[in-house]
C-alpha cells in the first residue's frame, strides 16, 4: 500500500509548457456527504458544485475543470452513493456509477470520521470489478488520529487494490497539492478537452439553478429540499449590462410551498438575496433575480424533470 501525505511526491520537473499536454476525466465517488463537492471546488479553485451539510445535494454528474502544470483534469462530481428508496434516489445512484465507468481514473473519497461503515463498505465491494485505475482519498484527516487513519487505509486496501492512497482535508487543502501532482502523472498524454479558462461544463442557466438550490438547502432544514427542484426559465441580458433571471422552485404540495415562501415571504427573500449575491460575483455583472414557487405534484415521477437535472429516468 502506497500512502502519500504532504511533501512526499516530487513535482514535475522542467518547464510546464515544454512538457506534452495531458488530459483526462477523474470521477469522484463516495458515500453521501463525504465532501466530494467541497473537494471538487478546492481542486478547481472555484465554486462549480453546490455544498451543503445535508446529504444527497449533488443529483447529477457535475464536471469541474482544473489546470495543473501541463494537465487539464476534468473532475466528475457524482451524487453520493447510498441505498436508494425513491425513483430519484435510484437515478442518482445510477448516475454516480455511470460517471465512474466513463472516467479515466476513479477517486474514492471516504470521510475518515465515519470510516468504512454502511454505504462506504458497499461501495468498496462495487469497486472490486471496476477496471479503471483507482485511488483512495481519506478526507477530514485533521479530525482523526494518524494511527486510526493508517488502519482505515489498510482496511480499505484489503478490499480494493488502490493504486495510491492520499490523506487530505478538502476544507483546508492539506494533501491536495500532492494529489494534483499525482493526477498529472496518472492521466494520459493528449490535447485538452476544454478552453483554458473554462471551469465547468454546466450551462450557466443550470449553474444558476444549482446555486439557488444550494441556498434553498442552507436556508430550510425541513424535508422540503428533497422534494424541491429549481429551474431557470428566463435569462435576459439587458442593455445596461445587467441580467434578469427568472427561476421556479417546484415543490410537490401546498404545505411545502408555504415553507419555501416563509412567514411574510421571509424565506424566499433570503434565498433570493443570497443567490443573487453569488450569481453577481460569478457573472461579474448586476443580477436581477426573480424566484417563483409552484406546486407540481409528484414531480419526482416526471421524466421531464429528470432530464432537466441531467438524470436518466428509471423505469419501474
Amino acid at each position: 500500500m502506497d500512502i502519500m501525505t504532504d511533501h512526499e511526491n516530487p513535482a514535475v520537473t522542467g518547464e510546464d509548457n515544454a512538457l506534452p499536454t495531458r488530459s483526462g476525466f477523474v470521477a469522484l465517488i463516495g458515500p453521501t456527504n463525504a465532501g466530494k463537492s467541497t473537494l471538487v471546488n478546492r481542486l478547481v479553485g472555484a465554486k462549480v458544485s453546490i455544498v451543503s451539510h445535508k446529504v444527497q445535494t449533488t443529483r447529477a454528474v457535475m464536471r469541474g475543470i482544473a489546470i495543473h502544470k501541463n494537465a487539464q483534469i476534468v473532475f466528475m462530481d457524482t451524487p453520493g452513493i447510498f441505498k436508494p428508496r425513491r425513483r430519484l434516489d435510484r437515478a442518482m445512484v445510477t448516475s454516480a456509477w455511470g460517471g465512474a465507468k466513463d472516467a479515466d481514473l476513479i477517486l474514492l473519497l471516504i470521510d475518515s470520521e465515519r470510516g468504512l461503515k454502511g454505504d462506504a463498505e458497499a461501495i468498496l465491494e462495487g469497486l472490486k470489478d471496476v477496471p479503471q485505475k483507482k485511488i483512495l482519498c481519506l478526507n477530514k484527516i485533521d479530525q482523526v488520529k494518524r494511527e486510526d487513519l493508517l488502519k482505515l487505509a489498510a482496511a480499505a486496501n484489503e478490499t480494493v487494490a488502490f493504486d495510491r492512497t492520499f490523506m487530505i482535508s478538502a476544507t483546508n487543502g492539506s494533501g491536495c497539492e500532492d494529489l494534483m501532482d499525482y493526477l498529472v502523472e496518472a492521466l494520459p498524454e493528449g490535447p485538452w478537452y476544454y478552453p483554458e479558462d473554462q471551469i465547468s461544463d454546466l450551462p450557466m442557466r443550470q449553474l444558476a439553478a444549482e446555486i439557488t438550490r444550494e441556498k434553498l438547502f442552507l436556508r430550510l432544514h425541513q424535508e422540503l429540499p428533497y422534494a424541491s427542484h429549481v429551474e431557470t426559465e428566463k435569462w435576459e441580458e439587458r442593455k445596461d449590462g445587467s441580467v434578469r433571471i427568472e427561476q421556479v422552485i417546484y415543490v410537490e404540495r401546498d404545505s411545502q410551498k408555504k415553507i419555501a415562501l416563509g412567514k411574510n415571504g421571509d424565506a424566499i427573500k433570503a434565498i433570493s438575496t443570497a443567490s443573487r449575491k453569488e450569481l453577481s460575483e460569478i457573472l461579474e455583472q448586476p443580477v436581477h433575480l426573480f424566484l417563483f414557487v409552484k406546486v407540481r405534484e409528484n414531480w419526482g415521477d416526471d421524466p421531464e424533470r429528470f432530464r432537466e437535472m441531467g438524470l436518466e429516468f428509471p423505469r419501474g
